[in-house]
């Protein structure tokens, strides 16, 4: 029976997982794990794959069943921190964006943080002025196709490509002239270098953005940067308070605090799960970016006076010691296949480093359309009238200035229309229908969804007899929810009841303790000695012996009285 049972424990932990990993140029890594594997295996596995050695800017995210996004931490059991079925899904991504991408040492780091930024400027994280987006587009067309060649790139070339969750056809028209103009003669490696320079100096590089409400009940995005925290509300970047200034992050069921040295800013997330998630990217964020090295990094405990709360702790390196480490770095740099470069490629490669034991594969996405099938398809069909959103003008506001030349300014416009991620909120619920209500309230809004950046859960989209379901279920909703004023009310209902529940608690231990002391035979050396002082002989005999002579009375009054009847 025993060895039954040892060799059922032994199989258990012995049994292998299926994993996928989604890269940044959309093809797949797969693996296969034991139960117990870390974290930290897992993401090894997937740099050595990569031939990646400035690593600790990245990170693995997945979503869970309830649809919130989280970033695999690497000291603990994949297995557990998933909580769904095998074969298991997650996403490579830029978890720390470099404060200077041009700075980085290799050659491959730069490229893969150009792949996340490319991502971050399609899905409409990051924003920026007409001219600036025009220029964005043009390197990433030179790097993808190289010089402009009137043979290969007939008129309206650049309309095949989605730079943007949308174009007009003024903006199309200024990046094909950028890129035909200006960028002649550029590699690709340094067309991606300027691209990453372009990008660091716009407000919005580096975010991230968390869907809450202030407490006026406003929509909001929060956000962590290289320079500091960010809220964007609207049009503008109506927060921004640099690492040395934040002083405490805290939350407390949806509520998320940041305190200051002068004010503390309160913010609402949807659920309790994505405000848990904000706290933790908010403590792993200032961790690598303000302290000076990883011995100072400390537990961190969102906790109230009386209870323990959810306890962190920040487990990589800080960026001081990431760059030194690069600076490190000696060997030959790694092969880059890219986008164009290989015509029988159908997306953007990275040649990779000696396989492991465990012998990954790749495939790659049957629904990614290459940049050459692209522009197979534009030169059979040159006279044919390119399709763009209608609805979107040249609408990049310029911004005021970078983050870092504007630490001081706490406002700053940085559009013309409010800032609006296209898939990045997704995965986070708003509602207890979530991905289907935030669906629906963009399409009765007009707004488009562009194609889904992280396909770790598969969402499908609703019907036409479902729409007018949950359109009902959405209006309900939103007439019912009592706002932050009502949240206030209960969390201060469930704070005084913690309170009467802690007292009476203490009491009830004190109580215990008393007669223990006044009672019990128990002759131990902290008993006695208690027993022995003056105030607790004064206290047994003038108030204790007193007392429960009386309860011994009130006890055979009652006794003798149902005896009586």
């Amino acid at each position: 029976m025993l060895s039954r049972l040892m060799s059922g424990s032994s199989r258990s932990l012995e049994r292998e997982y299926s994993c996928t990993v989604r890269l940044l140029d959309d093809s797949e890594y797969t693996c296969t794990i034991q139960r117990d594997a870390k974290g930290q295996y897992l993401f090894d596995l997937l740099c050595h794959h990569l031939n990646l050695l400035e690593k600790d800017y990245f990170g693995i995210r997945f979503v869970d069943p309830d649809k919130q996004r989280h970033w695999l931490e690497f000291t603990k059991s994949v297995v557990k921190q998933l909580r769904s079925q095998p074969p298991f899904t997650m996403c490579f991504r830029v978890k720390f964006y470099p404060a200077d991408p041009a700075a980085l040492k290799e050659e491959i780091t730069r490229y893969l943080v150009f792949l996340q930024i490319k991502r971050d400027l399609y899905h409409g994280r990051l924003l920026c002025k007409t001219s600036d987006a025009a220029l964005l587009a043009a390197y990433i067309l030179q790097a993808e196709i190289g010089d402009y060649d009137p043979g290969k790139h007939p008129e309206g070339y650049s309309s095949k490509f989605q730079f943007f969750p949308k174009h007009s056809e003024k903006l199309e028209k200024k990046i094909a002239e950028i890129h035909k103009t200006e960028l002649s003669g550029q590699t690709p490696a340094t067309s991606e270098l300027n691209f990453l320079r372009k990008a660091q100096t716009l407000e919005t590089y580096g975010v991230d953005p968390h869907p809450c409400k202030d407490v006026s009940g406003n929509a909001a995005f929060l956000a962590f940067t290289p320079f500091g925290f960010v809220v964007l509300q609207g049009n503008k970047r109506v927060h921004f308070i640099k690492w040395n200034e934040v002083a405490k992050l805290k939350f407390e069921g949806k509520t998320f605090y940041l305190y200051e040295k002068k004010i503390i800013l309160t913010y609402f997330a949807p659920t309790p799960e994505a405000c848990k998630h904000l706290w933790k990217c908010g403590i792993e964020n200032q961790a690598f970016y303000k302290l000076e090295k990883s011995s100072q990094v400390r537990t961190v405990s969102s906790s109230n006076l009386f209870f323990k709360g959810s306890r962190f702790r920040y487990s990589g390196r800080v960026a001081k010691e990431v760059m030194e480490s690069s600076a490190k770095i000696k060997r030959e740099p790694p092969e880059i296949h890219r986008a164009g470069m290989v015509p029988s490629r159908s997306c953007p490669s990275i040649t990779h480093g000696p396989r492991l034991s465990s012998v990954p594969r790749t495939r790659r996405r049957a629904v990614h359309i290459s940049i050459m099938e692209g522009l197979e398809s534009l030169r059979d069909s040159a006279h044919s009238t390119p399709v763009r959103s209608s609805s979107h003008g040249d609408t990049f506001l310029p911004h005021v200035r970078s983050i870092r030349a504007d630490s001081n300014e706490r406002v700053a416009v940085i559009a013309d229309e409010a800032y609006s991620p296209a898939d990045s909120v997704l995965p986070t619920p708003v509602a207890e229908h979530s991905l289907e209500l935030m669906l629906l309230s963009r399409q009765i809004n007009g707004a488009t969804c562009s194609i889904e950046e992280e396909k770790e859960s598969e969402a499908s989209t609703p019907t036409a007899a479902e729409v007018e379901v949950l359109g009902g279920e959405l209006r309900a909703l939103c007439q019912g929810h009592g706002g932050p004023e009502q949240e206030q009310v209960n969390k201060f209902v469930l704070s005084v009841l913690r309170l009467l529940l802690v007292t009476v608690g203490l009491l009830f231990v004190l109580l215990l303790l008393l007669i223990i002391l006044t009672e019990s035979d128990l002759d131990i050396a902290f008993f006695r000695d208690i027993r022995q002082t003056p105030e607790f002989e004064q206290f047994h005999y003038q108030y204790f012996c007193p007392l429960r002579r009386w309860f011994a009375c009130k006890i055979r009054s009652v006794v003798s009285l149902l005896i009586d009847t």
